[in-house]
């Protein structure tokens, strides 16, 4: 009978780093099956690893499955011109 997946403890591995924010000493790491797995606690970043301790891809990015683009919030401001009246030419 199969008990379901065997799932280590989730520990913290000091000096690494992560790939997605950067922030230090962020990731946890656990193997499910054997097959290693880490994840950020700061920004949510998940992946797997293979044999060679090398990340794996969930699936390939497409046009499709690609997250759009988040603008930017920026605060826009509006800004109004006004003639400086010493510049005027003279019109003779």
């Amino acid at each position: 009978m199969s008990e379901g997946p065997v799932i280590t403890k989730r520990r913290f591995i000091a000096g690494a780093v992560c790939p997605a924010c950067s922030e230090p000493d962020k990731l946890m790491m656990w193997s499910e099956d054997d097959v290693p797995h880490r994840v950020c606690v700061a920004c949510g970043y998940a992946d797997t690893l293979n044999e060679q301790g090398l990340s794996v891809p969930k699936e390939l990015g497409t046009r499709v499955n690609a997250s759009a683009v988040k603008v930017a919030d920026a605060k826009v401001q509006t800004v109004q011109f006004f003639v400086n009246p010493k510049l005027k030419k003279n019109t003779d």
